[in-house]
């Protein structure tokens, strides 16, 4: 055994998995200075810690990481995903229920997309789950203006090359055509930046609706724009490989016992939670 190996994690691993925030933004915000361990302030997220070394952000302590948790939002368009924003959009964390912890988005869906949101409480599922090791399926309804034939449909197909970045061979069928415009389903692993959008483009056909449908095993359904659904413990567990633990009972200010997960198997239905943002048109697919 080495015994010159630090004891604990890292500090920024222990804020992420408190639900503090991401891992790298737990970096920013220690170089910040914004972050105090026993009493004295850290610029430096090179510091491991454990259970008994008292943590403050912001001089306020932080909460004892909870079991991991993950939401399915209907994220609609016009919302941005990220918590602040310096255009001063309306963003996805805004429009979030009261009720819910902190969360981190695993992705991202760009302004103009809408669809399926997966949201976390935990630093550590967010990285797992967003690493294309992982290899997670997304797929997406797309309706586009233009003519896209099995020929140009082929070359995504084959992966293109757009503004010297290479995008994998995608899964793309061709649903139906009206008028001048077509509606495809396109399922990829990658999801680069605006990747279908730029993609589309480059066969000479412009994306006009993006929703994204699924992400790995988990399913939008039905559910309405704008709202939430958690999954199953037991589910969430299933798909990181956890082995099960000791049912925790969880409480929000004012001692009220949060709601229990309201998901089952996808297409994971259950009571959702109302979204506080304005809600955009729904249309029809």
């Amino acid at each position: 055994m080495d015994t010159n190996t630090p004891k604990g994690d890292r500090i920024a691993k222990v804020l992420s998995r408190a639900g503090i925030a991401s891992r790298r933004e737990a970096e920013r915000m220690i170089e910040a200075g914004r972050v105090a361990v026993n009493g004295n302030v850290i610029t430096s997220p090179a510091l491991n810690v454990t259970s008994a070394d008292k943590i403050l952000v912001d001089d306020k302590p932080i909460a004892e990481p909870e079991e991991a948790r993950i939401w399915i939002y209907h994220k609609p368009k016009g919302l941005v995903t990220t918590e602040r924003d310096e255009k001063g959009r309306d963003t996805v964390f805004a429009a979030l229920p009261d009720d819910l912890p902190r969360v981190m988005s695993i992705g991202r869906l760009d302004l103009n997309s809408e669809g399926l949101l997966l949201l976390t409480n935990d630093g550590g599922v967010k990285r797992k789950l967003e690493l294309p090791s992982t290899g997670w399926l997304r797929r997406y309804r797309v309706r586009v203006k233009g003519e896209p034939t099995e020929a140009k449909l082929d070359e995504l197909r084959r992966g293109v090359t757009v503004d010297g970045e290479r995008f994998q061979g995608m899964e793309v069928t061709l649903d139906r055509s009206q008028g001048a415009n077509s509606w495809l389903t396109v399922a990829l692993r990658e999801g680069k930046n605006r990747e279908i959008r730029r993609a589309m483009d480059s066969i000479g056909v412009t994306v006009n609706r993006l929703i994204r449908v699924s992400y790995g095993p988990f399913q939008l359904g039905k559910l309405p724009q704008g709202d939430v659904e958690e999954v199953k413990p037991r589910v969430v567990r299933e798909q990181l490989g956890d082995k099960p633990k000791p049912k925790v009972t969880r409480t929000r200010s004012g001692g009220k016992t949060m709601p229990k997960s309201a998901a089952s198997k996808p297409p994971m239905r259950g009571k959702p939670h109302k979204g506080r943002g304005k809600q955009a048109p729904r249309g029809k697919n």
